[in-house]
């Protein structure tokens, strides 16, 4: 859509990417990421499923993922989407525990939807001073008080461990994290897993809440951000991540990080530290 505005910065202080969507109607199929993501609607109304829940999300409403918490939605009101997110990566998150309560763990967010939260005016100042660029440590300040506030209300360390133990199918999970690259089959799942083909797949999407093509290609999609942030040109990310061709590894990355390959490069790529990532009409299909 010409209207649309797709922006990323990257915070090197913080170690924080912030991302801002604005007009965009896109629908986002059922996937996961390996960091955590705190976000708000500024606009629009959103169907989202999380972890096998369904919820309709409004302006004034925060969401949280945990890594690998399997998420999918899209526009139910016919208006375009004003989103606005931070992510996290695990590492990084260990680090704000151990600030914040003195122990170095993965906190685990136990509500993916805080309703019309106090704290979303909280997280839309602080993320307009991370695309702002503000380097004055006010921004520092306003992020360790807002993640002081989610994980001492929202997380436990007992609903990490539980949440950690309840998945099935690590098995054919840790094959597919390890073997990515290469060519995998469903005759290779489904013997892992001691199952018919078709047993394995209506167990695993039942267990994972995702198919397990889906969990590939999305484990395949995180490899594949690393690497562009190193430098890695698209072409030789694709060949590296295991997708069949250029093409497919653009639409499938676009479709499931809102960004071309080409796109999120940039964020790494640019001199500056922080840096908008805009659509151009060279970066279609890239």
């Amino acid at each position: 859509m010409p209207d649309e505005i797709r922006t990323v910065y990257y915070d090197a202080s913080l170690q924080v990417e912030a991302y801002r969507f604005v007009g965009v109607k896109q629908k986002f199929p059922p996937h996961f990421h390996d960091y955590y993501v705190i976000g708000f609607i500024e606009g629009g109304q959103r169907y989202l499923e999380c972890r096998q829940r369904e919820y309709i999300i409004n302006p004034g409403d925060i969401i949280i993922f945990n890594p690998r918490d399997v998420h999918a939605c899209e526009q139910v009101d016919g208006r375009a989407l004003d989103y606005r997110c931070i992510n996290i990566q695990s590492q990084r998150m260990m680090e704000i525990a151990q600030e914040i309560t003195g122990r170095s763990y993965l906190p685990a967010f136990a509500q993916t939807v805080l309703y019309q939260s106090d704290l979303a005016p909280s997280l839309r100042e602080l993320h307009a001073m991370i695309c702002e660029g503000e380097s004055d440590f006010i921004k520092e300040e306003q992020f360790f008080l807002l993640m002081g506030q989610l994980i001492h209300e929202y997380t436990d360390v007992s609903a990490y461990e539980a949440y950690e133990g309840r998945a099935g199918f690590q098995d054919v999970c840790d094959y597919m994290e390890t073997n990515f690259a290469g060519a995998i089959s469903l005759d290779d799942l489904s013997a892992l897993a001691g199952l018919s083909k078709y047993h394995f797949l209506r167990s695993f999407t039942r267990e994972r809440g995702i198919s397990p093509y889906s969990y590939l290609e999305t484990v395949r999609i995180g490899h594949a951000k690393k690497l562009l942030e190193q430098g890695t040109p698209p072409a030789d990310t694709a060949l590296l991540t295991g997708f069949s061709d250029q093409s497919h590894f653009s639409n499938f990355f676009k479709r499931f990080i809102g960004l071309t390959p080409r796109q999120y490069m940039r964020i790494f790529s640019n001199e500056r530290q922080m840096e908008p990532v805009l659509p151009t009409k060279g970066d279609q299909g890239i």
